[in-house]
Parts: structure tokens; C-alpha cells; sequence
């Protein structure tokens, strides 16, 4: 969530900013192809069955949750199999994940689809795709569940969402507590979350629609904890390019102030995270390199995408869905918009309807 994005919508010149949304386990929603496949069975049970000890039961705020599971994902090496579904379509990877404190390191190779190894180290990234025999390296955010909750100039997710908890259950052999965290506003969706007992480590979860269905679904098959992944094999795997043909897209981390735009209304809740421009190699126009402007409330996230109007490929304003991945594109004066998230239309209809040029 390459990615390959099932939306004929957003721009080709921004291959390489969709590449970042790589199936990369734990930033689960970052996936492309997500939500109707349920790997564990059973009603919910209440959290004091199955041996839970109070501490294990006692209500924890919404940022108490989130931190948790955050954390959970950081610390711990595991070795497992995620299964991703969204409407028809179905996908899994094998995952192999390990951290020594100072740094974290995770191998993902798609089990479904075209071959693919992803392999990163903290920030930097390389997707290896062996048919094409092509090497991608990148920079991405930090690892996490949810990558932008610490990061967030203000936490205002307990203003946007509440948490709820539900009970108990087995997800891939483990006994995970079920918390929903549900939003106040229809900006955005919701999350039901399975959280593994002892680490918080997040073996299971739902996005969920406007009126509670599932939207996505992500959930781990089979998973061994504290399992013994080798740092060191994965930092060698990383650096063996040979046969590879290496591409590095040249990003310019910049504002969209500085490239001429803005939002004349801001949209509740959603701060500003980052913004890139792609260096063609070629001299272009102060504020028509194609851009990226990211914003994010903590957990969901929202991405616009600026590039300049093509009469040959944006023949007409549009919008698209997959699980709870939405899109809508439109012109804004010389320039063609696409705005892509995982939350409700209505929301990326406000920043499409926001933005504007200010030279």
C-alpha cells in the first residue's frame, strides 16, 4: 500500500511516492490490498474469562491503547505469517522482524502476487523485485503500527477518537485483548483491534466503515514471538544488489508553502507531516515538479498528490474505492489533484476543496 494501488486514478508520476505504501508489517494500513477474511472464529468473551488478571483487564485510555500497541510493534522479534483481504481480493506476506534497541530491522516477501522482498533498516528501505530484476531504495517513516502517533504536532486523538474494550481472544495461537477505537466525528473510521496479551504487539485488526461493517481486515495466520531473526543476515541481504538494476528517486523534502500552495480551510483533527517534490533531472517552473503533501490525526492519513494538468490522461474528475482506501482527483487551475487516504470520501473532498494556489 510495489504497492500496486487498484485505483486507476493517482497520477503515474508519483510511482515512486505510491511505492511507500509497500505491504510493510507493522504499518498495517499502509497496505494496498485490504478487509473480509476472518482468520480466528468465535464470539468475543469477556476479558476476566481465560485466566486475564486484572492488571491485564484494567480500562487504559485511548492514548494508553495506542502507545501500547505502538510500542508492541517496536520491541519485539517475531516471525509470522499476514494475511490481508479487502472485498475480493486477498493477499499475504511472510514477515521476519527484529530490533536491538537501537535499531530495527524487518524483511517482508509476498506470499500472493508478484514476487517481491521488501528489507528495512530504521529508515531506509529497498524492495528487491526479482522478475524485473529491479532494486527500489527509498526512505520511509519510522516503524509502527500507527507511524504518525508520536509525531503529531499536538495529540488530539483523544479529541477524535475514544477507545472501547471488548473482551478476549486466540489470534494465531495467541490470546490477544480486543479494544475498538471508534471515531466521534464522520471524518474518519474506525479500528477494531486485537493486542496481544503480554508485549501489545497488534496480531489482528479491522478498519471499520461508517456504520461499523468491515471495511479491511489483517491478521496474522501464524506467528512466533521472540523468534531468533538474525540482524546481521538481514543487513547483508539488504546490501547484496548484484544482478539488480538499483533505482533511487530523487526526492526534495520542501513545504507546500514554499511551492506555492495551501489549504484555505484546514480539516479537523489533520495536521501536516510532510511534503516532497520529484526531481526530474530536468530544470522545471518554480512549483511544477510533481508534489506530495502528507497529513495525518495520529492515525489516519492523508495524502495529496499535485502534478501538472495533462489533457491526455486527466480527461475527467473522478473518485475510486478499495476497502477503506478512497480516492477523488480533480483540476485546480493549471494543475491536476489527487487526494488518496483510508478515510471517508467526504474527508478527501474537503482537502480536494481546500486547496488552492497561491501564485
Amino acid at each position: 500500500m510495489t504497492f500496486v494501488l487498484p485505483l486507476s486514478v493517482p497520477p503515474l508520476e508519483f510511482s515512486s511516492f505510491l511505492a511507500q505504501r509497500e505491504p510493510s508489517w507493522p504499518c498495517l494500513r499502509r497496505w494496498g490490498a485490504v478487509a473480509l477474511l476472518a482468520l480466528t472464529s468465535g464470539l468475543a468473551v469477556p476479558a476476566h474469562a481465560q485466566g486475564a488478571t486484572p492488571a491485564q483487564t484494567a480500562t487504559r485510555s485511548v492514548n494508553e491503547w495506542l502507545t501500547r500497541m505502538h510500542e508492541g510493534s517496536r520491541q519485539r522479534a517475531y516471525i509470522g505469517t499476514l494475511v490481508v483481504s479487502a472485498g475480493s481480493s486477498m493477499s499475504a506476506s511472510k514477515i521476519w522482524h527484529v530490533c536491538d534497541g537501537n535499531q530495527q530491522m524487518e524483511r517482508i516477501d509476498t506470499l500472493t502476487g508478484t514476487p517481491r522482498t521488501t528489507i528495512r533498516r530504521n529508515n531506509d528501505v529497498i524492495t528487491f523485485v526479482p522478475e524485473a530484476k529491479t532494486a527500489l531504495v527509498e526512505k520511509r517513516d519510522s516503524l509502527g503500527l500507527f507511524p504518525e502517533l508520536l509525531r503529531t504536532p499536538n495529540n488530539l486523538i483523544p479529541q477524535y477518537y475514544q477507545a472501547r474494550e471488548v473482551g478476549v481472544q486466540r489470534v494465531a495461537g495467541h490470546l490477544a485483548d480486543m479494544v475498538e477505537i471508534l471515531p466521534r466525528d464522520e471524518l474518519r473510521f474506525g479500528y477494531r483491534i486485537w493486542s496481544e496479551q503480554q508485549s501489545g504487539l497488534v496480531v489482528k485488526l479491522q478498519t471499520l466503515g461508517q456504520q461499523g461493517g468491515v471495511l479491511e481486515q489483517m491478521a496474522f495466520s501464524e506467528l512466533q514471538l521472540d523468534a531468533p531473526v538474525s540482524m546481521d543476515k538481514l543487513k547483508k541481504l539488504m546490501k547484496d544488489t548484484r544482478g539488480y538494476e538499483v533505482h533511487k528517486p530523487a526526492l526534495k523534502k520542501t513545504s507546500a508553502e514554499a511551492e506555492g500552495w495551501r489549504l484555505k480551510e484546514p480539516v479537523p483533527g489533520f495536521s501536516a507531516m510532510s511534503c516532497h517534490t520529484r526531481d526530474s533531472g530536468t530544470a522545471q517552473a518554480p512549483g511544477m515538479a510533481p508534489m506530495q503533501w502528507v497529513f495525518s490525526d495520529g492515525l489516519a492519513s492523508v495524502s495529496l498528490f499535485v502534478e501538472p494538468f495533462d489533457p491526455q490522461r486527466h480527461v475527467q474528475e473522478s473518485s475510486a474505492v478499495v476497502g477503506a482506501t478512497h480516492s477523488v482527483s480533480r483540476r485546480v487551475g493549471e494543475h491536476w489533484l489527487t487526494v488518496l487516504g483510508e478515510v471517508p470520501e467526504q474527508t478527501l473532498r474537503r482537502f480536494a476543496l481546500a486547496l488552492e494556489r497561491t501564485r
